[in-house]
């Protein structure tokens, strides 16, 4: 049997941005929010970039960022595809958890809610640590050096951005939010 990998993997995305596109009306006013110009540059370009290295296309054969890390086999593009899924479940699930204090950018909601419910118990960013699995997946699936630079540049660009998010939820929550931080990891849980 031949599973349709490129298929499966641009279904998996197609998902998580339709799921991302009906819930972003939904969401409570801005208190509080990054400028348009920061943002862009310190999250939005290396997200582009990262997601452009990651999907499947064609072209650039014969250039260091087509060369395979693994040999090519079954295997591999199986184990991607599931971990890109799982990945996406768990950012829906997040997001959905979050409910209307969510936002695409660093904001603070007017009456933001401090989350620490459903994958908030186990990670404090489970829609980074979603994404990020969705990338890997992707990126394991298709084999390429360029995947995993991809998914490398979008972890530092999410780093960049929840560090202020951080800062931010700090200065709103104060030592409710660092008690937080203590007991709970931001990406892996018990690692990072």
């Amino acid at each position: 049997m031949h599973l349709p990998i490129a298929w499966l993997i641009n279904l998996g995305w197609f998902v998580f941005l339709a799921y991302w596109a009906i819930q972003s009306r939904a969401v409570k006013s801005t208190a509080r929010s990054e400028p348009f110009a920061a943002r862009f540059l310190k999250y939005w370009l290396p997200l582009i970039v990262g997601t452009a290295l990651v999907l499947p296309w064609r072209g650039g054969a014969g250039t260091l960022l087509r060369v395979r890390f693994a040999p090519s086999g079954p295997w591999l593009p199986l184990l991607g595809v599931l971990l890109l899924w799982a990945g996406v479940a768990f950012a829906i699930w997040a997001r959905a958890t979050l409910g209307r204090n969510w936002s695409a950018v660093v904001q603070v909601k007017q009456g933001h809610e401090l989350i620490e419910r459903g994958p908030y118990r186990w990670v404090r960013h489970p829609i980074y640590t979603g994404l990020l699995m969705g990338f890997l997946g992707t990126a394991c699936a298709l084999g390429e050096w360029r995947g995993l630079l991809g998914t490398a540049i979008v972890g530092a660009s999410f780093w960049f951005k929840l560090k202020l998010e951080e800062r931010w939820m700090r200065e709103q929550f104060g030592v409710r939010y660092e008690d937080y931080m203590r007991r709970v990891k931001a990406l892996v849980p018990g690692v990072v």
